[in-house]
C-alpha cells in the first residue's frame, strides 16, 4: 500500500513539473505549404520524408502552414511573381536540437532548383548558423518558397523575429540564384559555390560598392570558368549588395539568438528524462 501511495505522489509531482502544452520536441517545427497541408496524400508523402530523414516522432512536433499570401508578400517585391493557394507545395522541418552547425537536407527527387548549399548560404545571410533543416515537396517544385517557411520555423522555435529587411535580402538571394539557374547554362552547385566565395570576399573586405562587387564576381567567374551572362552578374551583384546593406540588422539578430542556439538541446528538462527517472524510482520502491 505504501509503495502505491508513493508511486501516486511521484506521478503528481511529474504532472506539476511538466508545463501545459509541453512537447518532447519543442525545438522542432514543421512548416507545410498550404497546398500540401490541404491534401492528405501530399501531407503523408512529406511526413514520410521527414520521418525517414530525421528519425523524429512527428506526433510531438509543432506545425505551421505557409500560405500563398505570406509567400507573395516576399516574392512580389523581388520577382513580381504571384502564387495562388494551389502552388505552395514546399515544406520544411527545422530541428534545433541538432545545432552543432547549420545543415540542410534537401529531397533532390522533388526539389528541382534550389540546393542545400543555396539554402545554407541564404540562411547564413539572415544570421542563422545552427540547426538541421529538411526540405521536401509532395511533387516536383523549385523550392523557392521553402525559405519563407524555414525562417518562419526559426522564429517559432526561438521566439525571435527576423528583421523584414533581412528576410527580403535572404529571399532575394534564393530567387536570384533560381533565376540564374533557369536562365543560364550554369550548374547549380557551381553557382552556389560562386555565390558563397563572392560573399566571403565581399564580407571580409567590407565591400558595399556595387561596381566593386561586380568586379569581384567577374574575377571569380573567370577564375572558375563559369558560364554566366552579364545580366545575371548584375542581378547577383544587386542581391549580394542587398545582403551587405543589412548586416547591421543581421548582427543584432545574431546577438539575440546566440544564447538560444547555445542552450537549445541542453536545457536538461525533457519528458524522456523525467519518465526514465520515474521508472528508476518505481524500481526502487
Amino acid at each position: 500500500m505504501r509503495k502505491i501511495t508513493i508511486a501516486i505522489l511521484a506521478l503528481i509531482v511529474i504532472g506539476m513539473l511538466i508545463p501545459v502544452g509541453f512537447s518532447a520536441d519543442s525545438n522542432v517545427v514543421i512548416t507545410y505549404g498550404e497546398t500540401t497541408y490541404a491534401n492528405s496524400n501530399y501531407k503523408s508523402v512529406v511526413d514520410s520524408f521527414f520521418k525517414s530523414q530525421s528519425n523524429l516522432d512527428l506526433n510531438n512536433v509543432g506545425s505551421k502552414i505557409i500560405t500563398a499570401d505570406q509567400v507573395n508578400q516576399i516574392s512580389s517585391s523581388i520577382t513580381g511573381k504571384s502564387y495562388d493557394s494551389s502552388q505552395i507545395l514546399s515544406s520544411a522541418l527545422v530541428n534545433l536540437n541538432d545545432n552543432e552547425k547549420l545543415q540542410v537536407s534537401v529531397d533532390k527527387s522533388k526539389i528541382t532548383t534550389i540546393t542545400g548549399d543555396m539554402y545554407i548560404s541564404a540562411l547564413k545571410s539572415a544570421g542563422i548558423t545552427k540547426g538541421h533543416v529538411y526540405v521536401t515537396s509532395p511533387v516536383e517544385a523549385t523550392g523557392e518558397s521553402a525559405l519563407a517557411g524555414i525562417m518562419n520555423s526559426y522564429e517559432e522555435v526561438t521566439d525571435v523575429k527576423i528583421p523584414e529587411k533581412v528576410k527580403e535580402a535572404a529571399n532575394d538571394e534564393i530567387y536570384t540564384q533560381a533565376k540564374i539557374v533557369n536562365n543560364s547554362d550554369v550548374n547549380a552547385d557551381d553557382l552556389s559555390k560562386l555565390v558563397s566565395d563572392v560573399k566571403d570576399q565581399v564580407s571580409r573586405d567590407n565591400v558595399t560598392d556595387h561596381n566593386r562587387i561586380v568586379n569581384v564576381i567577374n574575377n571569380h567567374v573567370q577564375n572558375n570558368n563559369i558560364n554566366i551572362t552579364n545580366s545575371d552578374i548584375e542581378n547577383l551583384a544587386n542581391s549580394i549588395e542587398q545582403v551587405q546593406n543589412v548586416q547591421g540588422d543581421v548582427n543584432i539578430y545574431k546577438e539575440k539568438v546566440s544564447g538560444i542556439f547555445n542552450e537549445t538541446g541542453n536545457s536538461g528538462f525533457s519528458l524522456d528524462g523525467i519518465l526514465n527517472w520515474f521508472k528508476s524510482f518505481i524500481g526502487q520502491i
